[in-house]
């Protein structure tokens, strides 16, 4: 019966962490919707490859941080402040992207359709995701 008990707790957990896990996507794509100059749901819609590519690599850069803070603790509230700090290095890294890349506006790029620099972008988010993320574990 125990081992039933562990099971129930562990598939208890899950549903925890899945949860908050859909809150705190949700959040960090509401936050980083505002952050861009343009409508990234209606760009999205619209097909522009560029700006689905740069959403779900901020998404995917947020469940990095999300995923190594989590198997580092069991604190539900740790989860979610540290989350917290994952959409605060994203916005910024996002910030100092497009003030470092002189050469063209990260979000007109974007806009425009621009893949090779929401891949660039992408590669920057996952790295950063993965760094931030292996000094919270």
């Amino acid at each position: 019966m125990s081992s039933l008990n562990s099971f129930l707790v562990d598939l208890g957990n899950v549903g925890i962490g899945l949860l908050l896990l859909t809150v705190i996507l949700l959040v960090g794509a509401w936050v980083f919707s505002r952050l861009t100059r343009f409508d990234d749901k209606k760009e999205i819609e619209k097909g522009n490859e560029a700006a689905g590519i740069y959403m779900g690599s901020k998404l995917l850069g947020l469940c990095i941080i999300v995923a190594m803070v989590s198997y580092s603790s069991s604190d539900w509230l740790m989860m979610l402040a540290w989350s917290a700090v994952g959409i605060l290095v994203l916005c910024l890294v996002y910030f100092l992207v497009d003030k470092l890349l002189p050469a063209f506006r990260v979000c007109e790029e974007i806009e425009k359709g621009n893949i090779a620099v929401a891949q660039l972008l992408r590669c920057i988010i996952i790295g950063i995701s993965i760094v931030v993320g292996t000094l919270l574990m």
